[in-house]
C-alpha cells in the first residue's frame, strides 16, 4: 500500500524523532524531558522513521536541527493522537468535502501528513511516511505526560551519514534504528487514509 506506517516500539512505547538546535536538544537529552523553554504553545512534528528525520535535518546539519533526538513515548499517548487527528490537507474519502476537512482540521490537536519514505541516500521511496502533528493539548501531553525518555542520537546519524558518503550501505544499514510494522489496529488509520476508508498497510523498510 502506498501509506504505510512503520516505527521502532515495545510492547508500552513507540520511538518518534525530532531534531532541535542545542538550547534545546542538549537540555531535553540530559534531562530526559522537554525543557521549560520548549514552547507547548506551538504545534510539533515527529516522525517515527529515523530516515525521514534525516531528510528533514539533513543527517543533523540543518541550522537550528543540529541535535537530533529519539524521542520514546506511551503507544497510548501515540494512539490516542491518531485518533484524534485530522489529515493536514484536504483528500476526497476520508471527509465529505473541503467544509468538512476544514471544520474537522479547526477542532482536531493532531495532524497527519503522509510524505515519501527515504532511502539511505535520502531519495523518495514509491511509499510514505507518517508525520504526526501535536499541538494544544496533544502538544502538552507529548512533552510533560507521554514521554518516558529522549536520547541523542546525533552522533548515530552522523556515523551512518559517513558511511553512506564512503559507499559503504552494508554498514549504514547495520547502525539503522530497528524499524517494523506498527500494529495499528482495525480504524486507528481508517480517517487518516487519503485513499479513503481502509486501513493502510504497515510493511517493513527497505532502504538502500
Amino acid at each position: 500500500m502506498k501509506h504505510q506506517i512503520r516505527a521502532r516500539y515495545t510492547d508500552s512505547t513507540v520511538t518518534v524523532y525530532q531534531a532541535y538546535a542545542p538550547e534545546i536538544g542538549l537540555p531535553s537529552a540530559r534531562d530526559g524531558r522537554f525543557p521549560g523553554a520548549w514552547r507547548r504553545g506551538r504545534m510539533t512534528w515527529v516522525k517515527p522513521s529515523f530516515l525521514w528525520m534525516m531528510y528533514r535535518c539533513g543527517w543533523g546539519t540543518k541550522e537550528a536541527q543540529e541535535v537530533v533526538l529519539a524521542v520514546e513515548i506511551e503507544r497510548a499517548g501515540f494512539e490516542w493522537a491518531l485518533e484524534r487527528a485530522c489529515l493536514s490537507h484536504y483528500a476526497p474519502g476520508p471527509h465529505a468535502d473541503r467544509h468538512a476537512w476544514k471544520r474537522e482540521l479547526r477542532r482536531a490537536s493532531a495532524r497527519v501528513q503522509w510524505d515519501p519514505e527515504r532511502d539511505l541516500h535520502l531519495r523518495p521511496l514509491p511509499h510514505r511516511s507518517l508525520q504526526l502533528g501535536l499541538s494544544g493539548e496533544a502538544a502538552r501531553r507529548y512533552a510533560d505526560e507521554w514521554t518516558v525518555s529522549i536520547t541523542d542520537v546525533t552522533d548515530l546519524a552522523h556515523e551512518i551519514h559517513r558511511h553512506v558518503k564512503d559507499g559503504d550501505l552494508d554498514a549504514a544499514r547495520r547502525l539503522l534504528p530497528g524499524e517494523r510494522p506498527y500494529p495499528a489496529g482495525d480504524g486507528l488509520l481508517n480517517h487518516l487514509c487519503p485513499s479513503g476508508p481502509g486501513r493502510p498497510e504497515a510493511v517493513a523498510r527497505s532502504a538502500g
